[in-house]
C-alpha cells in the first residue's frame, strides 16, 4: 500500500478509537477533495490527512496551504448542501499528520507501520468563519 492510503487508513482508525464513525472517505466535489468525513453524535469532522518523509523543507502540517484550506471549506459546504441532515451538526476541520523519519518514495509499497514516525492531530486547524473564504 502507498503512503497516502496507509495514512488515511491509520487516521480513520484513530478517529474510530475516539468514537467517530466514517461518513465518507475521499469525498469529491468540483471544488476539491476531503480525505475523511467522520461523525460522533452531533459533531462532524472534515479531516485532511498528510504523510511525508522527513525532509528539510517542511513538516506534513506545514503543507496544508491556504489554497487547500479554501478548497476543503468549499467542498465541506457542498457536502452539507448535498446532505442537509448534517447541516445542524457542529463542524470541525482537523488535520492528521504523519511525519516519517525515513526518506522513501511515496509510490513505494510498504507496511508503513514498521517505520518510525511522528503523529500530530491538529483539532480545529481552520474554521468556516475565517476571513479568507470567498464563496
Amino acid at each position: 500500500m502507498q503512503m497516502g492510503q496507509w495514512a488515511e487508513q491509520q487516521a480513520l482508525k484513530l478517529a474510530e478509537r475516539q468514537g467517530f464513525s466514517l461518513v465518507q472517505a475521499n469525498y469529491h466535489s468540483r471544488f476539491g477533495e476531503i480525505d475523511l468525513i467522520v461523525q460522533r453524535g452531533q459533531e462532524l469532522l472534515f479531516i485532511e490527512v498528510k504523510a511525508r518523509s522527513k525532509t528539510a523543507y517542511a513538516q506534513a502540517s506545514e503543507t496544508v496551504s491556504i489554497h487547500k484550506q479554501r478548497k476543503m471549506l468549499k467542498t465541506a459546504l457542498y457536502f452539507l448542501n448535498e446532505q442537509p441532515g448534517f447541516q445542524q451538526y457542529f463542524c470541525r476541520f482537523d488535520v492528521i499528520c504523519f511525519d516519517f523519519y525515513q526518506r522513501f518514495a511515496k509510490s513505494l509499497q510498504h507496511d508503513f507501520s514498521n517505520f518510525t514516525y511522528d503523529l500530530q492531530w491538529i483539532e480545529n486547524a481552520f474554521t468556516f468563519d475565517q476571513e479568507f473564504i470567498n464563496l
